[in-house]
């Protein structure tokens, strides 16, 4: 039996490569391959902006060998950084509930 983080580790390297090498190489993901997985797995993440800039953003971002491709070390970097970002956004939220409910004692 797996247990949580496994089950999130296996997740990850199963969302990549169900994206990458629909086009050239299998072990990367080209600009159209990226931006179908942040459109399909990262919407809200995507939606309502402007999509190209965006991803053409994001990919000169994290291609650090400036190969025009995301490999999964890359990836693993938008990944960690949406986890950092997220977990910020969670403990303002709780410090922010956690003054109110003291006004209101």
């Amino acid at each position: 039996m797996c247990s949580p983080l496994q089950r999130a580790v296996d997740d990850l390297i199963k969302i990549f490569y169900s994206y990458s090498g629909k086009e050239g190489d299998k072990y990367k993901l080209n600009k159209k391959e990226l931006k179908n997985m942040l459109q399909k797995e990262l919407p809200d993440f995507v939606n309502g902006t402007n999509d190209s800039f965006l991803v053409e953003k994001i990919l000169y971002d994290l291609d650090d060998n400036k190969d025009n491709e995301v490999d999964f070390q890359e990836f693993v970097t938008l990944v960690t950084a949406l986890a950092v970002a997220s977990n910020e956004f969670f403990v303002d939220y709780n410090k922010e509930d956690h003054k109110e409910n003291e006004v209101h004692k």
